[in-house]
Parts: C-alpha cells; structure tokens; sequence
C-alpha cells in the first residue's frame, strides 16, 4: 500500500469519526449514521490495499 494511499483512509477514518462525535453531540442520527459509514469504507479500502500488497510478495 503507497505511503498516500494510507494517509487517504486515515483520513476518511478520521473525518468519519469526527462526522459520527458532531452527529451525537447534536442528537442527529443520520449523521452518526454517516460517520461510521465513512470510517467503515475506509476500513474496507485499506483491507483491500493489504490484500493487493500481500499478491504482490
């Protein structure tokens, strides 16, 4: 996995966690919804970016 692709899913991790903190300070559930949405995604992305790393070795 390239050194930018990995700051990419922090981010996208990051930004979905501070999205899901924003949804429960604020009582709004579609938000929170959204926010562990985008950390699950980027969760997935960086899976997928170990499996390619793994074919390659």
């Amino acid at each position: 996995m390239s050194t930018k692709q990995k700051m990419e899913n922090a981010a996208d991790k990051l930004k979905g966690k501070a999205k899901e903190a924003a949804g429960k300070a604020a009582g709004d559930r579609p938000m929170v919804a959204e926010g562990k949405a985008q950390q699950a995604k980027a969760d997935v992305k960086q899976a997928a970016e170990k499996v390619k790393d793994a074919a390659r070795h």
